[in-house]
């Protein structure tokens, strides 16, 4: 009978610590920065909160390619807590559109989840050129 009851608790606290399991929800999985200027980081961040009951811990973040870098917090993320992942794109030397991922791990209910970001790099607009000049000095028409 002792061992009946006791492996009946030992379940019931198995069954409790799987409940017990904190939950990843994002503003939005997909970021569409439009078009942007070749040069600068485009960066944006994603919005995170955990809608579980126990703490989560984001353990990395991994991009699709080197030109996108993931930044987040090693922090535990607390139930009903936010967090924020932030991503840049480097866009210099890389005109045209663009679709890059990154895959979040971490020990929530929804262990892995892809976050997309995506635009279009727009090449820099030529320096206007000064009109020519005759060799008198005078403009050109």
């Amino acid at each position: 009978m002792k061992k009946l009851i006791s492996t009946i608790a030992v379940v019931f606290a198995f069954v409790a610590a799987v409940q017990a399991q904190g939950v990843l929800k994002f503003n939005k999985e997909v970021h569409d920065f439009g078009k942007v200027s070749e040069g600068p980081l485009a960066t944006y961040s994603f919005e995170v909160t955990n809608t579980g009951t126990a703490p989560v811990v984001i353990s990395n973040a991994a991009a699709s390619c080197g030109c996108t870098t993931p930044e987040w917090s090693k922090d535990p993320i607390m139930p009903g807590a936010k967090s924020t992942i932030k991503v840049g794109y480097n866009t210099s030397g890389r005109p045209g559109a663009f679709t890059k991922t990154i895959t979040v791990t971490s020990n929530a209910e929804n262990a892995t989840v892809i976050l997309t970001i995506k635009g279009e790099v727009t090449a820099p607009s030529a320096a206007p050129s000064a009109p020519a000049s005759s060799p008198n000095g005078k403009k050109k028409a």
